[in-house]
Formats: structure tokens, sequence, C-alpha cells
């Protein structure tokens, strides 16, 4: 069936066929300058050229005419042999592209008003043709490179801009990203409810077993009676249920075979229509990426450098949306690699190596994730050198750096504002390249690595996930409620025993690895009551990296799972700790946890003093309960020496940073003493004690002061306002606070 294009204008139409055919020229050209005597390039170049002058013709546009004519008329002479492309020629040529572009574009620039340019063009061309080496290039008609890429068609699909195909076969249709996330999204909700029906056609099953069972019943029940002299309407009584007990079975056993039929045809067909889906979301990596070939071969040209890009796998499809993210990231890449990496040809052929670059781009599918590979022949990274950039910035420690394997050393080049080339330039310099490289990496749940061999070259590797719509996670139970956390985000999970959890400045560690790894209950974070966990070993999820990671613990994992991801609903905002939702196989929901969230939530709960002791989850079935003691004080340093103190005398200690936190905490949770500060914002210390002293259920609990105030008034009107201790900062030392807490609550775990 023909396509409709009937709601495109012949402008459209023409900048849609310009659109794929600069492609093919830009392809030809950068391959003719390699090798200009190609026929194969050179025919497919002209053809091109020739197209586009019969369509600019048709549709009136004289500019792109006559540019395309002159393009034409130059690759036929190299055809015919007049003329042996330069990179000069080539040079030219390629602003030819990127006139056409402009010509097209319907900016005030183009059109008419470009016919200056195109005049200027045509002198140059026309006579590099006729001398046989063309002139340098005029500025009046230097051109960015067109941004329009083969391949942007195939994205509008998705963003809702679509333009009509150019000689294609595929039909086109407009739909917004929405669209085909709702659709996404539905392909996913029929494959959950397609396998509800194999859990349904099991339970099924077991009830043919039960029929059997009752048949079988029923045949005992009857061999008890006697076997001619019993009554006869007994006797047909059992005749009569054993038939019919067999018809049951024999009609369930028809519509078991039916049911597992519909079963397999809607499970195949709900995996089909999936993956259709998925696969309209995906786009061969070449698409995206083919321009960078231009890119490369003019920023060598501007360096003095001879480089070719090398495009491995382009076939490999890719979700769309990290495609368009990679943009960004692999421009930089590149950029490093002509600035950075590749010599000069004399310094190349001086290390006997040709003196042309060349910098491989790959894109491949391992273990279900997404491998990009940029690397580079070049000179390598300087270890040395980079271990001093990385000292001099005060990054480190000169005796640090020295003990830092080159991989470590290797991860400082993605701090943001880390360069090592001495100069800012137009390309590079500003130390923003490689982090944008490493952030994108992290936004799509992905990481970033390089390795570096010296006088060989440089690879930096991408490991992303094949498509954002599908995620792999573990699934954890967390207080009786699956959660989801992404595995990109996951350093390792672990069953911990308990006697390998060491208390450090109050807070529960474990080793792992060389460092102390602190641990915090997935509960507290979630705000979901307490772990609980009976069993000697505590089931943990280890996220974040080096001195930021934590140990989550979670009730228990229930296994690795493929899920659809649902965006939340846009009236929600941002969900805190959470990214995204699913559906699970029973049709349940599941919250997919974002990562970086949780850790950020960590790191502030941890700084902010209010962490809670691991209690119910850490505590041995044989161990006596600890008593409890709430801090009260707005000084980080006097609040944690008193912890210190008080939980090295086996005490458990909360702490609380005003008097307005430490009244909220005694009235949400048993202590049985509270030590507070006088002067802290908020509310101070006197009203805190106040307000416990005259409330019914807390006037029990005993309070100690602990103030710099020594003045006997200020000692008075603590203990007037109810505190059952008075102790002075100046003058107490370890043995006092601890005789003074003794004194009014006992031993720690009396």
């Amino acid at each position: 069936m023909s396509e409709d294009l009937s709601q495109f204008s012949l402008l459209d139409l023409f900048r849609a066929e310009l659109q794929s055919q600069s492609a093919a020229l830009t392809d030809g050209l950068l391959a003719l300058e390699r090798d200009p005597i190609s026929a194969i390039h050179l025919e497919a170049c002209m053809r091109a050229a020739h197209s586009l002058k019969g369509a600019a013709r048709i549709i009136d546009l004289a500019p792109a005419v006559r540019v395309a004519h002159v393009m034409e008329e130059c690759l036929v002479a190299a055809q015919h042999g007049r003329l042996r492309l330069g990179r000069d020629h080539i040079d030219i040529l390629l602003q030819g592209v990127d006139l056409l572009a402009l010509v097209a574009s319907g900016t005030p620039e183009g059109g008419d008003a470009a016919l200056p340019r195109v005049a200027e063009f045509e002198r140059q061309l026309e006579q590099a043709v006729a001398s046989g080496s063309a002139a340098p290039a005029d500025d009046a008609i230097a051109l960015e490179p067109a941004p329009a890429r083969e391949g942007t068609a195939a994205t509008d699909v998705a963003t809702g801009d679509a333009t009509p195909s150019a000689g294609g076969s595929d039909r086109m249709v407009r739909i917004t990203a929405e669209g085909m996330n709702r659709l996404l999204g539905l392909a996913g909700e029929s494959l959950m409810e397609a396998r509800r029906l194999r859990p349904f056609a099991d339970a099924l099953q077991r009830l043919k077993r039960h029929h059997a069972s009752l048949a079988k019943a029923l045949d005992d029940l009857r061999a008890t009676l006697p076997p001619q002299g019993g009554d006869p309407q007994t006797s047909q009584a059992f005749g009569e249920a054993r038939d019919r007990l067999a018809e049951s079975r024999d009609f369930l056993a028809d519509r078991l075979a039916e049911l597992d039929a519909i079963d397999r045809r809607a499970t195949d067909l709900a995996n089909r229509l999936y993956a259709e889906t998925i696969e309209s979301r995906m786009r061969p990596f070449e698409d995206g990426v083919r321009h960078y070939s231009r890119m490369v071969r003019d920023l060598g040209r501007a360096l003095g450098k001879t480089v070719s890009l090398e495009i491995v796998g382009g076939s490999n499809g890719i979700d769309r949306d990290i495609l368009d993210q990679l943009d960004a990231p692999l421009g930089h890449l590149l950029r490093n690699a002509v600035d950075h990496g590749l010599e000069m040809p004399e310094e190349r052929i001086a290390a006997g190596k040709p003196p042309e670059g060349v910098i491989r781009l790959e894109a491949r599918h391992n273990a279900g994730l997404l491998q990009i590979i940029v690397a580079d022949d070049g000179r390598g990274i300087d270890i040395d050198r980079l271990r001093r950039a990385i000292v001099t910035r005060n990054l480190t420690s000169e005796a640090t750096a020295a003990s830092l394997s080159e991989a470590e050393l290797l991860a400082f080049l993605f701090l943001p504002g880390f360069s090592m080339k001495p100069t800012v330039t137009d390309i590079s310099g500003r130390g923003v390249g490689l982090d944008a490289v490493q952030s994108m990496a992290k936004q799509v749940r992905g990481v970033a690595s390089v390795t570096t061999q010296p006088g060989t070259g440089t690879q930096f590797q991408l490991q992303l996930p094949l498509t954002l719509s599908v995620v792999r996670t573990l699934l954890v139970e967390i207080a009786g409620e699956p959660y989801a956390f992404p595995l990109a985000g996951i350093t390792r999970t672990l069953r911990l025993p308990r006697d390998a959890i060491e208390v450090l400045a109050g807070r529960p560690h474990f080793r792992f690895g060389a460092r102390q790894v602190g641990l915090i209950t997935a509960h507290e974070l979630l705000e979901r009551g307490e772990p609980r966990s009976t069993s000697e070993d505590l089931a943990v999820v280890v996220i974040g990296e080096d001195a930021d990671s934590y140990g989550l613990i979670v009730d228990r994992f229930l296994g690795e799972r493929e899920l659809v991801v649902r965006p939340l609903d846009p009236r929600l905002s941002k969900v805190k700790d959470v990214s995204a939702a699913a559906l699970m196989e029973d049709g349940s929901p599941v919250l997919i946890i974002d990562i970086d969230d949780l850790i950020r939530s960590a790191e502030k709960l941890a700084g902010s003093g209010r962490l809670r002791t691991l209690r119910h989850g850490l505590a041995k079935a044989d161990e006596r309960p600890r008593k409890r003691i709430l801090v009260v004080d707005d000084s980080l340093t006097v609040r944690e020496l008193e912890r210190k103190l008080l939980d090295h005398h086996g005490y458990e200690v909360e702490v609380a940073v005003d008097g307005m936190d430490g009244w909220n905490a005694v009235r949400a949770d048993s202590f049985d003493l509270v030590v507070t500060d006088v002067d802290m914002p908020r509310m101070d210390g006197i009203e805190l004690v106040t307000l416990i002293k005259q409330d019914g259920r807390l006037r029990s609990l005993p309070v100690m002061i602990v103030s710099y105030k020594d003045r006997e008034e200020d000692r008075r009107r603590g203990l007037d306002a109810g505190a059952d201790y008075y102790l002075t900062k100046g003058s107490f030392h370890d043995e006092t606070l601890i005789h003074a807490v003794a004194d009014l609550i006992g031993e720690a775990s009396e």
C-alpha cells in the first residue's frame, strides 16, 4: 500500500530526501578522502547529488539546484579521471552538503537569501575542477556542519515531530513519547495478565487431583459395604455418585486442556506484543552516531591531524531515549580522543605508527547490557603525569597518590573540573567532558570506566541498560511489602552474620573489603517500622561507592526480576526515595527504589544525628535489653562525646539536635533517661524538662541537665523545673557523668 504523504508540503518532502541523501553524501565523501578513486563511492555520491538536483528542480528551489549541480559536475569529473579529489576538494564538497541544508532550512538565512554563498561556492568548486586543486575555503561560505542526520525521522516518531521518509518502505505515523510510553505500559500489563493464567491453571490441576482423591475415597467407602446383600438403593446411589464424579472429572480435564491452550496462545501473543513494542523504541546504533564521522574528520583537520572513525556494531538496537542521551557524552569522548589521545602525524610516524589515527566507536550487547566503547590508537594516558596533576590540584596527598592503583588514578579523570590539559581551548581543557559522561551513565543506571596502555591508546567504556523501559531488579521484602532495587545501583548483596557487626562511634558497621560500611535499616529510611529478622544472618544490600557506601538491612531477598517501568503519576511530583513503579507477575504493584535518592537520604539521616540504634534487628535472643538514654544537645561535639561515653559503658543512646527534636523523640519512643543541655534553638532545656514533668505519661522519666552554666541560680532553675540531676560541662569528666547516670537509672543492662 502506498504511503499517504498529502499532509506534507513539497518542501517537507525535499527536506526528508535531503536528510537521507546528505548522510549518503557525507559517508561517501569521507570514504573518498581515504580512497579518491573508489568507483563505488564516486558513483554513490554522484547519484545522491543528481537526485537532490532533480528534487530541488521539481519544487523550484533554485539555490539548491545550483549547489547540487556544481557538486555533481565535480564528482563526474572525478569519475572520468579529469580530477583527483584531495582533502581541499572534500572540504568544499562537505561545505556544499551544509549549504544545501541551509538553503532548505526555512530560516531567514536560507532560500534566496543564501544566493551570495551559493555563488561563492560555485566559484570555488568550479575553479577547483578547472585547475585540479582547490582554493582555500572562503569565510563567505564557511558553515557549521548541518545538525540534521540520518535517523532523525525515526526519533521524531517518538517525539511527535514526524517527517516523511524519503524513498523508504516504512510508513511513518505521528505518536508522542507519552503515547509510546503508555503503549509500552499496556503491553507490559497484558504480559502480566497473560502470565496470571498459569497459576490459575495450576490451581485447577490441584482441583483435578482432589477429584481423583474423592473418587478413590468413594470407592473405598463402597468397598466397606456388603458385596451382594447390601441395600439396593445405597448401591444405586453409590453408582450414580461415581458416574457423576467421573463425568465431572472428564469435563474438568477437557476444560483444563482448553485453558492450557489458551494460556500458551495468550502468553505467546503477549510476549510478541511486548517484544514488538520494545523493538519500536529501538534504533540502530549507527543512526545516532553516523554524524560523528564528519565531526571527527573536521576536528582532526582543524588540529592538523588525520583521523578516521570506525563504527562497529552499528546495527545493534538501542533504546531511543538512551541514544539521544548518548549524543553529548559521546561527543565529549570523541573530541577528547582527537585532541588528547591522538598524536600529530609526524609523532605517529616517529613511533612507527601510520600517520592516520583511528578512533573506534563500538556498540555491543553483553550479558543483557549495552556496552559502548570509544577507543583510540594514540599515545595513551601518562599515569605519572596524571598522578602529579592530582597532587597539584590538592585532590589528595603525595603519599596517598603514590599508593593509588592505576584504576584508582584514572577514576580522577571523571571528577568535575579535572583536566590534564594546561590551557583551555574551544575544544577541551575545562574538565567538564568526562564529568558529563559519568553523570549521563549514572542517570540511566549505568557505569563509565577507562583503561589505557601507554603508547598504544586509551579506551573508555560505558556499560548501560539496553532500554530504559525495562529494568533488572532485585526484589526484597521490607515490612511485609516488596520493593525493587535496580541491579545497576547495587554494589553487593550478602548474608551478614550478627557476630560480624562492630559498633563504631555508637553506630553499627561491618567490614566490607578494606573499609568499614555503616549499617542502616531500610525500614527506617522508608519509614516502615522495625526489621523483624529472627535468623542468625541479616539480609543486607550494599549501595553507594567508597566512603558513601551503606549497608541496608532488609527482611529477606525475593530474587531477581525484569520489570516494565511505569512512571508515577506526575501529580505526585517527586516521591522521596522512589523512582517509578511496576507490576508483578500476579498483577500487584511494586515500587522501584531510586538508589541515588536513597543514598542522599541515608547521608542526611546519619548527618542529622537522628539515626536510630538498631535494636530489634541486631540484638541477639539471649541478650538482656540495654537501658536507653536520649541525649539532647545542639553542639555536635558535646552530643557525640556524651554518646560515645554512654555507649562505651553499654547504654543504648539516641540523640536529638535541640529541645523540640528531643520533645518529639520522648513522645514517640521510650527511654530510661534524658540528658539535655539548656541553651538550644527552638526549645531550650528548661522548657523541655517542664514539658516532660507536666506530661502524665512522662513525668516519671528521669532528666539530667548537663550545661556550661555553673552558677547556683542556674542550677536552682533547672532543678525547680523538675530536673533530677544537674551537671556542669566545665567540671564533669568520664566517671562523673557515668556515675551520675548509674545513680539515676543503674547499670546499662540491669
